[in-house]
């Protein structure tokens, strides 16, 4: 089929990749325009952008697709038989959802109507999903609001960061574009509502619907005096930019482990045996539950700082201080030369 393509981030290359690999004819791509990025704030392209160069597709780069009528036209002109939308940055007008024939198809990353919106993979982290997936959406004007027909479930593992599940979740939304297109080329032209009609597919329901709206710098600051979790979480969904402080510079905190029992069987060796030390109930240990959240516990060698929260205890693998590389294990330690006692985060973390 004569597909246009939508995307921007790291995320949509695999997508794009696969419907080239699957033998569609990739018309045109549309992209968000360059950025500035990086400490020199280079002009770059989008790795959208970047990946359809090397394979000799055309690409659009609107600033707001819904005011530039030229490029609407130029779009239309191009007569894919659908159009792709995998995380492109901008809510597509009703004038380019009524263009193909096909309609206008989204790889989301969530079981909709669970994160509907701009970060379902850190959401779904931060909030403790066990599960997420993928799906396979009818666009319509609505957020993400769309008929659903096809979507995969998978697990999230209790120390996979975003940038891990995303990966899973791009190499998963590709395949399951391949596998609908058929489906959707089979039921053929008509009233968008014969053509979903004959595809079956899932109306959404507005029971569990939840909202992933755009994260803020005030997001990535770790307070500790929440629990292991609830910490733990945050590191993942928002890696790497989850942040604190040590000894007044800024601290990213990249790996961590929540020291509680009874999750004991998805931690690491370390961890695990860690947590029959730290992880009880604090009503079992007095010293732990006195300590200031933030404080470190104890430092274990070529392992990491173990560091009170609300109860259990977090163990604190992988950090970046301002102005170093990221450390791990013993390079971490020597890198914060921290003791019991110290804190990290300010005082009103």
């Amino acid at each position: 089929m004569k597909v246009l393509f939508w995307g921007t981030p790291a995320y949509a290359v695999a997508s794009l990749d696969a419907l080239v690999a699957a033998g569609h004819e990739l018309v045109g791509v549309v992209s968000q325009p360059d950025r500035r990025r990086g400490r020199g704030k280079t002009l770059m392209a989008s790795p959208v952008k970047a990946r359809a160069l090397e394979l000799g597709i055309p690409v659009f780069t609107p600033q707001r697709i819904r005011r530039e009528p030229d490029c609407q036209r130029q779009l239309a002109q191009l007569r894919a038989d659908l159009y792709v939308v995998v995380a492109f940055g901008q809510i597509l007008p009703p004038e380019i959802l009524q263009q193909p024939p096909l309609g206008c198809w989204n790889g989301h990353g969530s079981l909709l109507p669970r994160w509907r919106g701009a970060g379902p993979i850190q959401w779904s982290l931060i909030e403790g999903d066990s599960t997420t997936g993928v799906g396979v959406m009818a666009m319509e004007e609505g957020l993400d609001t769309g008929p659903v027909l096809l979507e995969r479930t998978i697990p999230i593992g209790l120390r996979e960061n975003a940038h891990q599940l995303g990966e899973r979740l791009a190499d998963l939304t590709g395949n399951l574009l391949v596998e609908a297109l058929p489906l959707i080329e089979a039921a053929g032209p008509g009233t968008e509502a014969e053509r979903l009609q004959r595809l079956r597919v899932r109306l959404q329901s507005e029971e569990g619907m939840t909202y992933a709206r755009m994260l803020t710098k005030a997001d990535a600051q770790i307070e500790w005096n929440q629990s292991a979790l609830q910490i733990h979480r945050k590191v993942m969904g928002l890696y790497p930019g989850a942040t604190s402080s040590w000894q007044g510079k800024r601290l990213k905190l990249l790996t961590t482990e929540p020291l509680v029992q009874r999750v004991a069987a998805e931690l690491s060796p370390e961890a695990a045996d860690l947590a029959k030390r730290w992880g009880l109930p604090p009503d079992s240990q007095p010293a732990v539950d006195a300590a200031k959240p933030g404080t470190v516990l104890d430092v274990i060698s070529g392992v990491g700082l173990v560091v009170a929260s609300s109860g259990c205890p977090l163990l604190l693998r992988e950090a970046q201080l301002e102005g170093k590389a990221a450390a791990s294990g013993t390079q971490l330690l020597q890198q914060l030369q921290a003791k019991p006692g110290d804190q990290l985060g300010d005082a009103a973390a």
